[in-house]
């Protein structure tokens, strides 16, 4: 790709293309777009744009109707000649849709590019075809007119998502294929849910750091400094759809409740004892999926109901070799002066321990059985959660994933979770089934 090639490379290209064709470059969008901005081959009926904000999703959302209006010339007709422009409010789908600086004035060219007509809430393109803005708060105007296409700015924020979403799909009726495209930051919501479950839906993701060029890099770390590794940030930053599972052990509130921020007094300890715990692949001869490796600490109080642990960091890795992730594990063991590894032995048996000691003979290993299974072996630590217990640092989105997929009745999510049950090991280890600590105290520095 030209915009990702050094220099020299986009100066030859650059120079080789004639003064019309300079003109023409900022206005075709399958040039620069991103792979999330481009709508996804296929029969469907709508098209879901998930991201982060700053992600592109506007822009990928005014190109569409763009490809949708235009035909090969500024006066030839495209495949759509009815469009309806809905946002939460006329004047945000207005300023944001219309008017804003990756809205559908700025994507087109000078020759496509359409007029507005205030008096009519409505863009006029060269060739006739016309885009009307309405409003979500007023859908009973989306009664009585019909489109051929469709472009829904923002629904999970909708305070009447449903009703509006639902008049749409009703006016959704000329032409052979009416389609729609929803570009929208993900909430929890039932109509965005629904839409995304349909055999006729199709989505495409991305963070915000997928548009970095497009970005201010101080605004980009300073929103991962405030939100980085929150619900908000996961939701606002990550572009992700947060949701509980029913029987949840572990839900969106209590792992919102754990996390440390700046300033948090529980951030650096000191910890009294701290360790690694490891979920070993099926065979410890053979690279599997993955390797569950998380490290803890645990403040002493004056008495059990006082101690606190901290989650300091999820290392696990996916298809590793047995050497590989043993020593990702003697690595984090130093790293944070562990006391020891806790590695649970069912698969693996004494090999877990050798492979270990392969990389490094004085890593004291702990063997830890499974005898019950893993929901039964995670209830009691999911109620250190409740109980305000147990603390994260940021960057476990990973493991907080898997945490929100476990249930009572065993794991909801694909394969085995194994982030998970290295976390109830180590947890175990400090919290509920505790050994004497050692006379060291440490900070999570030194």
């Amino acid at each position: 790709m030209i915009a990702s090639a050094p220099p020299e490379t986009q100066s030859e290209f650059l120079e080789s293309l004639s003064p019309e064709e300079v003109r023409a470059l900022p206005y075709l969008f399958d040039f620069w777009a991103l792979p999330h901005q481009v709508a996804p081959e296929g029969d469907w009926k709508t098209w879901v744009i998930l991201g982060g904000r700053g992600a592109g999703k506007t822009r990928a959302g005014a190109e569409w109707v763009r490809a949708q209006v235009e035909g090969a010339r500024p006066g030839d007709a495209g495949a759509a000649r009815r469009v309806a422009l809905v946002g939460e409010t006329f004047d945000q789908a207005r300023d944001v849709m219309v008017f804003g600086e990756s809205g559908l004035l700025a994507a087109s060219p000078p020759d496509r590019r359409p007029r507005w007509e205030a008096g009519k809430r409505q863009l006029v393109w060269p060739n006739g075809a016309v885009a009307k803005v309405y409003s979500a708060h007023d859908y009973e105007g989306l009664r009585g007119p019909q489109f051929d296409a469709a472009w829904v700015d923002e629904l999970a924020k909708w305070p009447k998502a449903e009703e509006a979403w639902t008049m749409l799909q009703f006016a959704l009726r000329l032409g052979d294929h009416p389609q729609q495209v929803v570009t929208t930051t993900p909430r929890n919501v039932p109509v965005l849910k629904r839409i995304l479950g349909a055999e006729s839906s199709v989505m495409t993701h991305a963070p915000t750091v997928a548009n970095r060029a497009h970005l201010a890099a101080s605004f980009l770390s300073e929103i991962e400094r405030q939100f980085g590794g929150t619900r908000q940030g996961r939701q606002e930053i990550e572009g992700l759809l947060i949701e509980d599972v029913e029987g949840a052990l572990w839900t969106r509130g209590m792992l919102d409740a754990a996390g440390l921020h700046h300033g948090d007094p529980d951030l650096a300890g000191p910890f009294d004892r701290i360790v690694v715990a490891v979920d070993p692949p099926m065979s410890a001869r053979e690279a599997s999926d993955e390797c569950g490796i998380v490290v803890a600490g645990m403040c002493l109080g004056a008495t059990r109901r006082d101690w606190r642990a901290v989650v300091l960091a999820d290392v696990s890795l996916a298809g590793a070799s047995p050497v590989t992730w043993a020593r990702a594990v003697v690595e984090a063991y130093d790293a944070y002066g562990a006391d020891r590894v806790v590695a649970e032995v069912n698969q693996g048996g004494n090999l877990v321990a050798e492979v270990i000691a392969q990389v490094d003979a004085g890593v004291p290993v702990k063997a830890v059985h499974a005898s019950r299974g893993k929901a039964a072996r995670a209830e009691p630590v999911a109620a250190l959660y409740e109980q305000g217990r147990v603390r994260h640092l940021r960057g476990l989105g990973a493991l907080e994933a898997q945490m929100g997929l476990m249930t009572r009745d065993g794991f909801e999510g694909r394969g085995s979770p194994d982030r998970v049950d290295a976390l109830v090991w180590a947890l175990t280890e400090l919290m509920i089934r505790p050994v004497e600590a050692r006379p060291r105290v440490r900070s999570l520095g030194g």
